[in-house]
């Protein structure tokens, strides 16, 4: 029996640990998004363009977890602080793509690093090995928890 109560015990301890741990580097992250007159959906949109280059908007959603309906107010959002654009696609008129202006890459070339460093500096409790073995850790079990099969 006390087998039982330490595994149902040590999973709700996990389950706290890394709550917090998340809220915690989330919170600083957050901070920073705010810092630049952006909120999280707006900044993970700007670096998903920036990155991966124009996308179509429903691609958009998917790829930063967004409602339909939420992508158009922030793409909306985004375009008239001038930092993307629509554009209709040349094969197909019904999909709409989304773009970083000239001034929206900037933006983002200007805000990034700095962003990256406030990712570094939440994270600096670990060694670069134990990211590596926290990334495969987490990855086996989100994957667990999803019902996906676990690569061995």
């Amino acid at each position: 029996m006390s087998n039982l109560r330490d595994e149902r015990d040590l999973s709700l301890q996990l389950f706290v640990v890394l709550a917090r741990a998340y809220n915690a580097v989330t919170a600083r992250s957050n901070r920073d998004i705010q810092s630049h007159g952006l909120n999280t959906t707006e900044f993970g949109v700007l670096d998903l363009l920036y990155h991966k280059g124009p996308q179509p908007l429903q691609k958009i959603g998917e790829k930063v977890l967004m409602s339909s309906g939420n992508i158009t107010y922030v793409v909306d959002k985004l375009q008239s602080k001038n930092l993307l654009l629509r554009r209709a696609s040349l094969e197909d008129r019904r999909v709409i793509y989304a773009e970083l202006t000239d001034e929206g890459t900037a933006f983002f070339e200007r805000i990034f690093p700095g962003h990256h460093e406030v990712i570094k500096e939440a994270e600096q409790g670990l060694t670069d090995d134990e990211k590596i073995e926290a990334i495969r850790l987490l990855k086996k079990l989100g994957l667990s928890a999803s019902g996906q099969e676990i690569e061995r």
